[in-house]
């Protein structure tokens, strides 16, 4: 797979009107930066929540922590999904009362479960009888959702070798936490990153209505579903839409749960920050090797793009540059590798750009807004993107 080339005509009608092409070629600042529109996150939130009627977003938030992320989704009722003791005081210092947080990874550092309830954090996942005992010594009495693995096959991240259980551990652990003195609280799964196929979540509740009776017939009735994440956002290809999912998902729920839980909630990421974010980045060098042209750029896998690398046939960004009538230049193939003197920092290979690009001009790469900041580093010493906000958002406007 190759990133498609967005002359501005070609920009899609779904792409927000603050980062239209015309508006970022003001932004007069070194690259390599990130530009966030806050209003598209918001609306994200709001169209996923419409859609899913009766389901609660918790925010995976490693997906893009910005203080100025947390603060959009907080004043939107947004609740919040951690994966460490660090995300959780990112939350604070945003106002969020980790009361309303979920501690969904699986496996956790003991001083970080410890940590997290003194603050008032009380519902923790877990997908193993350690994880259970860890739990019941550091954090007594909490309430625990247990992971199911789940078919994750039609992703671009499968999930499930690392973390889940089968239903019948699941039954297992659910008793063993009653008899440990912790509460038996919900159900979680993951139907892997960026899932292309919304039967995925019809079928992981199926498995969870399947645990539901196994519980209830013991005379354990859960309070939390967790449809997890996995929600994806759009790129180049096209991608079922959230009313499409949610519509599956809400058939799901009247037509196989046993009982509807007081709580059903879902932990977006991707699909609430991807489609809200531009990576710019400069051409640094233009060189040709063998039969290949190379252009170097100032950003690089290490530097937030790390996705081009954890596929086996790279990532899709949509694409367009500065160079001037763009449309009306013919296109030339290029590899498209970052600054760094590791030969494998290389992010785009086979993309069509203009002939003419050379050092100087900027390249945009857009839906960049999800695990960019996450993964960004200064290896080599070279800075990561600089992060700006623009939109409304924080205030819930």
């Amino acid at each position: 797979m190759t990133p498609a080339l967005l002359t501005p005509a070609r920009v899609p009608a779904h792409w927000p009107s603050a980062l239209a092409p015309d508006v970022l070629e003001v932004i007069d600042m070194p690259t390599p930066y990130l530009v966030t529109d806050l209003g598209t996150v918001a609306a994200r939130h709001e169209e996923f929540e419409r859609e899913l009627p009766g389901v609660r977003a918790y925010y995976a938030m490693k997906s893009n922590p910005a203080q100025e992320v947390l603060a959009t989704l907080a004043a939107r009722g947004s609740g919040f999904e951690i994966a460490s003791l660090g995300e959780l005081r990112m939350l604070e210092r945003a106002g969020v009362d980790p009361a309303d947080v979920l501690y969904s990874n699986p496996v956790k550092p003991p001083a970080h479960v410890a940590e997290a309830y003194r603050a008032g954090l009380w519902r923790f996942s877990f997908d193993s009888p350690g994880e259970l005992a860890k739990i019941a010594e550091l954090a007594p009495g909490a309430a625990v959702y247990v992971r199911l693995r789940v078919d994750d096959e039609a992703s671009v991240f499968p999930l499930s070798r690392k973390f889940g259980t089968s239903v019948g551990e699941a039954y297992d652990l659910l008793t063993l936490a009653e008899r440990l003195g912790l509460r038996a609280y919900g159900i979680t799964f993951h139907v892997g990153s960026q899932c292309a196929n919304p039967l995925a979540w019809r079928q992981a509740i199926a498995d969870s209505a399947r645990l539901m009776n196994l519980l209830r017939a013991d005379g354990i009735e859960l309070r939390m579903l967790n449809l997890g994440g996995g929600f994806p956002a759009r790129y180049v290809n096209g991608v079922p839409s959230i009313e499409t999912i949610g519509a599956v998902v809400t058939a799901a729920q009247d037509e196989l749960l046993p009982y509807r839980p007081e709580l059903l909630a879902a932990e977006p990421g991707r699909y609430l920050v991807a489609e809200s974010a531009v990576l710019a980045t400069t051409v640094i060098g233009r060189e040709r090797r063998d039969d290949e042209n190379w252009l170097f750029v100032d950003v690089s896998a290490y530097h937030g793009l790390m996705e081009t690398l954890q596929t086996a046939n790279g990532w899709e960004y949509p694409l367009w540059t500065s160079v001037r009538h763009a449309a009306e230049i013919p296109g030339m193939r290029f590899t498209v590798t970052g600054p760094s003197c590791d030969s494998s920092d290389t992010v785009f290979t086979g993309v069509t750009l203009p002939a003419t690009i050379d050092v100087g001009d900027i390249l945009y790469i857009g839906s960049a807004g999800a695990y960019t900041l996450s993964y960004a580093s200064a290896f080599n010493g070279f800075p990561p993107p600089t992060p700006l906000f623009v939109g409304g958002g924080a205030d819930g406007r």
